[in-house]
This record gives C-alpha cells, structure tokens and sequence, in this order.
C-alpha cells in the first residue's frame, strides 16, 4: 500500500520482493543498535590536503560497519536508518570519542594533526552536544581547536533557533565549524556567515564536474572567492582528477580532499604516511602533504 501510494497509482500487483526487502531493512536496523557494543564499528581517515605549505596536517574520521554476515556496509545504507531511528546520536558519540582520542593521541607522537567529524542534524539539536564534546577533549587532553565539527546546511534550516544555540557552545569551547556539502541547500553564504563558522566545504557534486561544466566551475570559483572575503577557509570535496586539482589551485582553495589524493585509510596508514620521506617530497607539488594512493 505504501509503495502505491508513493508511486503515485491506485493499485499495484504484490511483490514479495517488497516484503523481503521489508525484513532486511527490520534485520538491518536490528543489527544496527547492536553494532557500537558489539564492537563492529570501526573509523577511517581521509586527509584534507592543504594546498599551501603548512606545518599542520588534516583529515576527515570517516564511519564503516563491518557487519559479521553482511560484510562492509556502505554507510549510504546505515547512516540513513540511524538518522531515522535517532540511533545515529549513539554512533556520533562513538565516532566523537574515537576521533577525539586519535586525534589527541597523534599530538602526543608528535604529528600536528586536525581531524574533522560530521554532526548530524538530530545531533546539532542535542541540547547536550556540547557537554558531551567538552568532556570527552577533556579526558583525552585535546585541544578543542584541533577539532572541526562538520555541519550541513539542512541540519541548520531543520531547526535554526537549537542549531544557532548549540554551535554558538561549540564555538565557545573552541572547536573550529565547518559548513558541509555547501551548495545543495537553499540557504545564503550570507545568511550562514553570520554564524560562527571557520571553514567551507564545497560539495563534491560540483567539484567532481567543474574541469567539464563551465556552469560548476564558476558555482565554484564565486563560492570561493566570497567565503575568502567572508573570512572562511575552503575546502573543495570530490577532487578525483588532475584537471579539477590545477584548477583549484588556481582559484586559491585552500584544501582539498579527494580519492586522487587518498582514500579513507587506518589511522596506522596515515602516521606511516606522514612519516615516509618519500611523502614528504611531494609537498611542492600540490603545496602541501599529497597522500597518493598507490
């Protein structure tokens, strides 16, 4: 009935295929809420490469599930069903204290480096959001400003008046914020600039097309150059090809982030990384830290 409805017609033929889809989606989400004791969660990291020449070094935690029959399960497939369901605040807190700990625990091997980690829109209206980010810096000795809390435009709109309360608490405790996937919301760079943003990340749909579409390559290059007279850092997503890196070096991104760079990788992989000298030769190629995949 459901599917009826939604595709718009007075009746439909029974599909089991619906039901047993149904049931995996049931069974899914079951599992889900079994996941973070079960220990079957597990992050990832995707540098954000500056490029200009920096002492600092940046990467984004990325989520994966690694279900015991399934298999590795896209997060497009989870994700989804933990916003729904509101579970998805039991895994920002797993993922918060993870990429907290990681991030604190490469300063004190002597690797400068940032990590950025998503915040759903459930979780920006989470009245305790910020208690919870303060106290879990404080228990692995982490500076807050080595954190980037990454928000979307929709997680902002959905319920402005919480969303401003809350990120002006963050901004109170020091964290840097991010703007994510700018540009498939509805809202303004002017409207967004009026809070206490530090970063933009132009989404990847734009980028990945700007080296062919003269219409993404000026959405890009406007957008960059008014979130520099804002006073925002840029981050170009999506950067697969050579074409769209040359480009954006030229209009002054400041970081990019992109399978032509690296893939989300262990966070084992990316101290070995940033420690190999071979590495460290490709800094004037790009103005920072290229961490090619190979």
């Amino acid at each position: 009935m459901k599917t009826a409805k939604r595709t718009n017609v007075g009746e439909l033929a029974w599909d089991d295929r619906h039901e047993q889809r149904s049931r995996e989606r049931l069974s899914l989400m079951g599992d889900l809420r079994k996941a973070v004791d079960r220990n079957e969660l597990t992050l990832v990291y995707q540098p954000k490469v500056a490029l200009r020449k920096s002492m600092e070094h940046h990467a984004e935690a990325l989520v994966r599930w690694q279900h015991p029959a399934r298999g590795l399960v896209p997060p497009s497939e989870f994700i989804p069903f933990a916003e729904q369901t509101g579970y998805i605040r039991e895994i920002t807190q797993w993922v918060l204290r993870g990429a907290i700990a990681q991030c604190a625990m490469w300063r004190r091997d002597g690797l400068l480096m940032n990590v950025s980690i998503n915040i759903s829109t459930r979780d920006l209206i989470d009245v305790r959001l910020s208690e919870r980010v303060a106290a879990l810096l404080l228990a692995h000795g982490c500076a807050a400003h080595w954190i980037t809390l990454e928000i979307t435009e929709t997680g902002i709109l959905d319920d402005p008046a919480r969303a401003v309360e809350n990120l002006g608490r963050l901004h109170a405790l020091g964290c840097r914020l991010a703007i994510d996937d700018y540009g498939t919301g509805y809202s303004s760079l002017a409207y967004l600039q009026r809070l206490p943003f530090d970063e933009l990340k132009i989404d990847k749909s734009f980028v990945t097309n700007m080296a062919r579409d003269a219409g993404d390559a000026m959405i890009v290059r406007s957008t960059i150059d008014l979130a520099h007279k804002m006073g925002l850092a840029v981050v170009a997503e999506g950067v697969d090809d050579e074409r769209a890196l040359k480009q954006l070096r030229a209009l002054r991104c400041d970081m990019v982030q992109g399978y032509l760079l690296c893939r989300p990788i262990p966070p084992a992989e990316i101290a070995a990384r940033l420690r190999d000298p071979a590495e460290a030769r490709r800094v004037a190629a790009i103005g920072g830290l290229r961490l090619a995949v190979r």
